[in-house]
């Protein structure tokens, strides 16, 4: 089979021929249609990644369909189109992933390839109205915006005028497109921050009621003066992923008994932070990574609830991943980056 191996860390990935696996034990093997680039792909690739084992097939996100399987595996798994949860072995306790928690594609080989075997426990069907490409798109990022928004910040779907105000830092990227779109299908008001005018309009045209550029020295004051915040607040619900000095003013900008929820620090360590101003407001500030096999299952459950179709930035063939790794390095895409596979 063909499959994009990294060998060495700080090196170009290779488009290589590779054995093709064969499924043990509860396993099945998927005949991929397409992979969906995550920032972790770059990070391994630079060496920047906890634990990194190579040489190592990269790619956690994947959508295909299946074409044999291991002992043990329902027989009517087979033929069928599915997509792949990267998020495995979290363990017993809902609230914390355990020791033996992994995220498919580092150490195990993962989706850069024409075929890969998974554990049949993590693979669900794919929504019938998204194509492979877009529901390759779903899953790490997916996940990872379902648990910040839904489980840890408690936002809840409602179809009343008094849903809750949400606030999107850094859209554009996977996870906070993610978040935007399960934030609008749930009812909330949505604005959005961005360093990038055009992709703030692009939110608005996917329900954000509006945003401001971080860029600008006094953005909190532009996004409270535009909402009607004032001086206590106006986001019952942030979702970050930057961190940094700018994390103050997302405690500026919550409401009296917000939940910020973090899962990123690409701007480094949170600092500045006036502690009075966390603990008078009853703010919680909530860390988040990932998601359990429940919250994997409940945000596709939503998604076909919702009809949700992924934001794609560019479709390109396996053989370019090199030059979709690049494009994702330089932050400028808009949605997720995707690998088509044959077909």
């Amino acid at each position: 089979m063909k499959a994009i191996l990294l060998s060495e860390t700080h090196q170009p990935v290779q488009f290589v021929d590779a054995p093709t696996p064969t499924p043990g034990p509860g396993e099945v093997l998927i005949a991929l249609r397409a992979a969906a680039l995550n920032h972790r792909d770059v990070f391994i690739q630079q060496g920047l990644y906890p634990g990194i084992k190579l040489p190592v097939i990269l790619g956690s996100d994947g959508a295909g369909v299946i074409a044999g399987i291991g002992a043990g595996v329902d027989p009517v798994w087979r033929g069928q189109e599915v997509i792949i949860n990267c998020s495995q072995n979290w363990g017993p306790n809902p609230r914390f992933y355990g020791s033996e928690f992994k995220i498919f594609g580092m150490p195990d080989n993962g989706t850069f390839a024409e075929y890969v075997t998974v554990p049949a426990k993590y693979i669900h069907p794919k929504p019938t109205h998204l194509t492979f490409e877009q529901a390759a798109a779903l899953p790490l990022a997916g996940v990872t915006a379902w648990r910040a928004l839904m489980t840890r910040a408690g936002l809840h779907e409602t179809e009343s005028k008094s849903s809750e105000n949400v606030l999107i830092t850094g859209i554009g990227g996977g996870a906070a497109l993610f978040a935007l779109q399960f934030a609008v299908k749930s009812g909330a008001n949505v604005w959005v921050t961005s360093g990038s005018a055009e992709k703030l309009a692009k939110a608005k045209e996917l329900g954000a009621n509006g945003g401001v550029n971080y860029r600008e020295p006094d953005w909190a004051k532009t996004l409270m003066t535009e909402t009607g915040g004032g001086r206590t607040g106006y986001f019952d619900v942030i979702i970050d992923s930057a961190g940094g000095a700018g994390f103050s003013k997302l405690i500026d900008v919550a409401a009296p008994g917000g939940r910020i929820a973090i899962f990123g620090g690409t701007t480094g360590n949170l600092t500045d932070i006036a502690p009075p101003k966390v603990f008078f407001k009853q703010l919680s500030i909530l860390g988040s990574t990932m998601g359990t096999e429940r919250e994997f299952a409940d945000m596709i459950s939503f998604v076909n609830r919702k009809r949700l179709v992924p934001v794609i930035d560019e479709i390109m063939e396996l053989a370019e991943a090199e030059t979709a790794l690049r494009r994702m390095d330089e932050g400028k895409q808009f949605g997720k980056i995707v690998l088509r596979i044959g077909g």
